[in-house]
């Protein structure tokens, strides 16, 4: 394939001016997801946005496209305020988000039949976006007859139809396979460099760092609690893009740089959101912890890893490694720094010991480190029964965090504390108890 350069970038096309978007609680407090994000994005122009899972991407895009309302600021788009939804903008989700009721030609036609279009302008365009697409012969097709890959085409078909000006894309390749992605997103981006798309401009949200890097024109990092613009990245490199080449793997370096930098030049807690017993713990289970000790204490790399590498070589994605390494950083068992992960001497001293040592250290970092688990064993050492139900600490962390938050820490903080053996949950009567632990 012959090398291809970007478009000819022109004047700014969407304005973001200090957006912020703010959900109450029912306890009365705020939760701020979104604080002064500003940015702009230009012709023929791609910018990603990048950052962990929970950061507010999803909920900036959705604002966008006008399927939420902001609490503050503005977006512009070609100098007209965004104010509900734009036929000025589509967008294509990760779900795929078809019809099954409906053939392929009847799913693409949705977004014209909503806005008006006759009959047969809605079939003449309809089909032509079909064929555009690389889905010609399918018409007739119904969702379910589609591979992953056909269905988001279908997706994206839709969206290109109504010739937006802005086409936002929603983690559009993450549920497809690794092969079907790159072949999705490889006919996406010829056929936008060669002019072939009929829209101005994409931004993209992602969690694939190389996949920023692939496609994007600039990539911005998002901070969390609130999510906000950290960091700008521009990429000139020309398409087809190597993923080998020096220039592209530095770009990478920068951007896992990026997202790994303590924020504000904090330390320990790091990118977890709250403090206290309210600190909103992942889904990260002690196999996952130990593996990622093991992986990053094992030959070639004893106790020191690149995370761009360890990434590749452990087929993990950002969203699936960096809260386990963040996991080991806030338990005081690894360090992040500038793209890196160094395992300190506690995690070493896990590597080596026996199963029954490994419970007793971890034991002892979650209960130095994590102040739900303290909490949770100090009110069972108090109480004669050393007994107590769940509902008790599920209805303390919902006075900080959403019912759902406070439901997944709760979840990870009862499994850290049955493998450290601290103390014991029974699921049926949702009661912990000291029945069990070390």
């Amino acid at each position: 394939m012959d090398t291809l350069t970007n478009p000819v970038q022109g004047r700014t096309l969407v304005e973001v001016d200090r957006l912020r978007k703010v959900y109450p609680k029912g306890s009365g407090e705020d939760v701020l997801v979104l604080g002064d994000v500003t940015f702009t994005l230009g012709r023929n122009e791609i910018v990603s946005f990048l950052g962990r899972s929970g950061c507010g991407k999803t909920t900036l895009l959705r604002i966008l496209a006008g399927l939420m309302p902001a609490s503050g600021g503005e977006v512009r788009i070609d100098g007209r305020r965004v104010a509900g939804p734009s036929p000025d903008v589509a967008m294509v989700f990760q779900s795929f988000a078809l019809f099954p009721w409906l053939t392929v030609l009847e799913n693409v036609e949705v977004g014209l039949e909503a806005q008006g279009i006759a009959p047969a302008e809605r079939h003449r365009r309809a089909l032509a976006a079909i064929d555009l697409i690389g889905l010609d012969g399918y018409e007739s097709a119904y969702p379910k007859e589609l591979s992953g890959g056909m269905r988001q085409r279908v997706g994206i078909a839709r969206a290109l139809v109504v010739q937006p000006t802005v086409l936002l894309m929603d983690e559009a390749f993450s549920a497809l396979d690794v092969l079907t992605a790159e072949t999705l997103r490889t006919d996406l981006l010829d056929l936008w460099m060669e002019g072939r798309l009929p829209i101005s401009a994409i931004a993209v949200v992602t969690h694939n760092i190389e996949e920023a890097v692939l496609l994007s024109d600039r990539v911005l990092v998002f901070a969390s609690n609130p999510g906000r613009v950290a960091a700008e990245i521009r990429i000139d490199l020309p398409h087809p893009r190597n993923r080998l080449d020096p220039a592209f793997r530095q770009i990478v370096e920068d951007l896992y740089a990026s997202m790994t930098a303590r924020p504000d030049g904090k330390t320990g807690q790091g990118h977890f959101f709250g403090t206290g017993i309210a600190m909103l713990l992942p889904r990260t289970s002690p196999n996952l912890i130990a593996g990622l000790l093991e992986a990053v204490a094992a030959e070639p790399r004893p106790g020191h890893a690149d995370l761009p590498d360890l990434a590749g070589d452990l087929h993990m994605e950002v969203d699936d490694l960096f809260p386990v390494a963040e996991v080991l950083q806030l338990l005081r068992l690894a360090e992040l720094a500038e793209g890196d992960i160094r395992l300190t001497e506690a995690g070493r001293r896990f590597v080596g010991l026996d199963p029954d040592g490994r419970k007793k250290l971890f034991a002892q970092h979650v209960l130095t480190y994590v102040p739900l688990a303290a909490h949770i064993r100090r009110i069972l050492d108090e109480r004669s029964t050393h007994r107590a139900p769940g509902s008790r600490f599920r209805a303390e962390l919902e006075d900080h965090m959403s019912e759902s938050f406070a439901d997944q820490t709760l979840r990870t903080v009862t499994s850290w504390g049955r493998f450290g053996e601290i103390f014991a949950y029974d699921e049926v009567s949702d009661v912990f108890s000291l029945d069990n632990p070390g």
